[in-house]
This record gives C-alpha cells, structure tokens and sequence, in this order.
C-alpha cells in the first residue's frame, strides 16, 4: 500500500474511523502543511483547499475494501493500527491535527482554512456565507490578477496535478494549450478528457493542438541532449514549417485572452518541443509579448 494512503487511513483512525468529506479534506491539509514534503498537494476549489489525488486514493481505497463511502462521509473499514506504521514526525503531526482541530465542524474547518490560507478559497462558492467582509477581502486580495499578456509553457514531469494546475493559477493563465501530439498518460489526471474537466472546473479554457506535437515513435532513443537537440533540429524544419497556421492562431489566442500556456510532459524546457514551437510563436509578425518558462 502507498504511504500516502496509510496516512489517510491513520486519520480516520484517530477520528473514531470516520469523517464528513470536507472535513477530511480540510485536516488533511492542515497536516500537510505541517510536512516538509507532503505527501499531497491541493488547489483551491468548491469548498476551499481540496486535492483530486487523495480523493481517488481514497476511492481507490473504497474500491479495495479499506474503506466505506456513502455520500458525505468516509469511513476505515477495518482494524488495523495504521498510526504505528507512520514516520514519527507524521505520526506526530497527526496527533497535532487532532488536538487542535479535532472538535472543528465542516464549517469551522473551512472558514480556519480560509482565513489563514486565502489563496485556497479564491475558488469557494460559500465563502461568502462564513466569512465577514475583511475576511472576504483578503480572499480577494489572494486572487493572482495580471493584465500583462505572456506565453508560457509548462511542463508536468516531477509534479502532482494539483502543483500543475495551481502554477496555472498563481500564473493566472486563462487557456492552457496542450501541444501534445498523443495527449494519453500513465500520470494521473494529464490524460486530455481528465485535463480538460480539471482545468474547465477552475475557469481555465482547454484546447488541444495535436498537429504541432512529436510523434511517440520519434521519441525513441533521447538518452542526451544531443539526441534531443538533433531531434528538435528536424522538428523545426518539418513540423514548424507546415503549422504556421496553426501558430497563428494560437498567437491569436494569446492576443485575445493575454495569458495562455503551451503544455507538454516534460519538466526541463531544453528536453521538450514546446521551448521551440514557443520560439517559432514569438518570431512572427506582431508578436511583442513575454515569453516565460513555468
């Protein structure tokens, strides 16, 4: 079993095997926060700080028997001490949670979180509901706001969807370009459909461009540089001499919306394509703007 879910599991142990959704969410951020590498991220959603990864943990779990789902709780299902089989520093900020949230209600939670972490209720649909008028203000304040327009790419190599999509955000990209050519992968939530119901959820448009991507099978062999730089050599002479169409209209994306992202697997920009369909965007004519790797 994976770590990550042993600490789920260990949770729900201490809070007598069973949480209100929202709750378990919430202290499991408040737990991760006290880690120095957490074992998952979060972005800010629907009733504040919330990570997909631990909740299809957690139906991978239900799935396995571990756990009980109904529609608004989660329960362990069986015996087993999973605290004794945390690190001792989890272990011990664990049993913080419990001390100093324990008694907190699904409401109290959010509007703690809220208060003491803004940016995670930028997205919030109630928190207008729980929290007074400063509160509310600094959740405003925590909304990153650009009217500068720049090209950014991204990659998801080394990062969970939820570091991923809050780049998107503190970045305030409002499109993000996939330039895939094959837009499948074995990493959660970066097959397109996923990709496109996680980026849609958080107000940010999704649009595919499969012509201007690398084709799986000449991807074989890139074992250094040199075997990428040869490629993007031939990619910048075929590829980016036919789309030009295709870079014309994602420049005029750029135009119309001012902050959009090409997006690709690969987290070192010198090792994936779209450092040079970036490139081949910012020399045609009327492109003025920044160009910046995130």
């Amino acid at each position: 079993m994976f770590y990550r879910r042993k600490v789920i599991l260990a949770m729900l142990q201490l809070f007598d095997g069973k949480l209100d959704k929202i709750s378990l969410q919430k202290l499991l951020f408040l737990f991760t926060q006290k880690q120095q590498k957490t074992e998952y991220d979060f972005i800010p959603y629907r009733f504040g700080c919330y990570s997909y990864s631990a909740n299809a943990d957690m139906t991978a779990m239900v799935k396995r028997g571990f756990l009980l789902e109904d529609e608004k709780h989660f329960e362990k299902k069986d015996t087993a001490d999973y605290l004794k089989l945390l690190k001792p520093d989890d272990k011990k900020y664990l049993l913080e949670v419990k001390n100093n949230y324990g008694k907190m209600s699904a409401n109290a939670l959010m509007k703690h979180t809220y208060i003491n972490y803004p940016f995670y209720a930028t997205h919030s649909t109630v928190a207008a509901n729980i929290l007074n008028k400063a509160e509310l203000q600094k959740v405003e304040d925590a909304k990153p706001k650009s009217n500068k327009t720049i090209l950014f790419t991204i990659g998801y190599e080394g990062i969970s969807l939820e570091e991923y999509l809050v780049r998107l955000l503190k970045n305030d990209v409002k499109v993000l370009v996939d330039v895939r050519n094959n837009p499948f992968s074995m990493k959660y939530g970066f097959n397109k459909n996923q990709l496109k119901k996680y980026c849609d959820n958080l107000g940010i448009q999704y649009l595919h461009f499969p012509e201007v991507g690398i084709q799986s099978e000449q991807r074989q062999e890139l074992n250094a540089q040199t075997d990428y730089d040869k490629l993007f050599a031939i990619y910048r002479k075929t590829n980016l001499t036919k789309t030009t169409k295709t870079q014309v209209e994602i420049l005029n994306l750029l135009k119309e919306h001012k902050r959009i992202a090409l997006t690709c697997f690969e987290a070192n920009i010198c090792q994936c394509h779209r450092k040079h369909l970036a490139e081949a965007i910012t020399s045609l004519p009327n492109f003025s703007y920044e160009l910046k790797h995130i």
